[in-house]
């Protein structure tokens, strides 16, 4: 590979991380529910990004990459601490500052459906972030996953359905207007 293409590659990644920080931490916090926890995985992601920039294709989509790399950091981290299954979940209450009776209002909702996602599986929980939460493709968030299009497909069919049961159970909790 050629050293002007390796620089290019480097100063496309240095240049595109520090605007993306927020998002991979939201990820991160998506992932671990722990802000300290988010913190590292942005960090090691940033780290990992660098060292292997050389991988990266200008001109194709610098977030996508990284958030490959942050689920790929997360999973091994999963894999060698052996971690129970339930835990990397978002405290809605630490997550959320309500401020004024409007933002108050919506942020009892918010909080209401992050609680919400929070009860579904790992797996519909990160293909509702991806997809609603940060925008991504289906083709995308399942290159970021790893796993078909089909799967992601299901994970959010299934993630509708039981927020819709959700939804109905909870109606009562809804502020009135």
């Amino acid at each position: 590979m050629a050293v002007s293409n390796i620089s290019e590659r480097r100063r496309a990644v240095e240049t595109g991380l520090p605007p993306l920080l927020k998002n991979l931490w939201r990820y991160g916090m998506v992932l671990t529910g722990d802000p300290d926890m988010a913190n590292e995985l942005v960090q090691a992601t940033c780290l990992r990004a660098l060292e292997r920039c050389e991988q990266f294709e200008p001109g194709t989509q610098l977030i996508r990459w990284t958030y490959t790399i942050l689920s790929s950091i997360w999973k091994n981290e999963l894999r060698s601490r052996s971690v129970r299954q339930g835990q990397g979940h978002v405290d809605a209450e630490i997550a959320l500052v309500t401020d004024g009776i409007a933002e108050m209002n919506t942020n009892i909702l918010a909080r209401q459906v992050l609680k919400e996602v929070e009860e579904l599986p790992e797996g519909q929980r990160e293909a509702v972030f991806l997809v609603y939460g940060e925008g991504l493709a289906y083709r995308e968030a399942a290159e970021v996953l790893d796993v078909p299009v089909g799967t992601v497909m299901s994970r959010l069919a299934a993630a509708r359905s039981k927020l819709a049961g959700m939804k109905d159970q909870g109606d009562h909790l809804l502020p009135a207007e």
